[in-house]
């Protein structure tokens, strides 16, 4: 059995949080291009926060995974017809986005239930 300290799951959390912050870097004009597209304040709301969270000096690991959640949560309530009427009236191709980020937010928040 593998035992884990208080400081170990910390520096899995913080890695957690760091790895979301590189996809962020590399990925996130992306996904602000279809949170927006989307039209949902909450979500949008949540990827500010998210944002938001690595504008401090330390990120907090538990502000971004209460973010990445509700962007998951976000990704998951779409359907297939809001998701084509969004392409077609946007251009976007919108659902290859929302499953490309949606496999990658939740890619990306099992990093922090891999720390508990």
């Amino acid at each position: 059995m593998l035992n884990t300290t208080p400081l170990d799951t910390a520096e899995t959390r913080l890695g957690a949080a760091y790895a979301v912050e590189q996809h962020l870097r590399r990925n996130g004009a992306s996904l602000c291009d279809l949170a927006d597209a989307l039209d949902d304040s909450s979500g949008f709301a949540a990827l500010c926060d998210l944002y938001g969270a690595f504008g401090q000096p330390s990120p907090k690991a538990d502000a971004v995974e209460v973010a990445m959640r509700a962007i998951q949560c976000l990704l998951a309530d779409q359907t297939s017809p809001s998701l084509d009427r969004i392409g077609h009236e946007r251009g976007l191709p919108a659902s290859d986005m929302m499953l490309w980020h949606g496999a990658r937010v939740s890619e990306l928040r099992a990093g922090f239930y891999h720390a508990r």
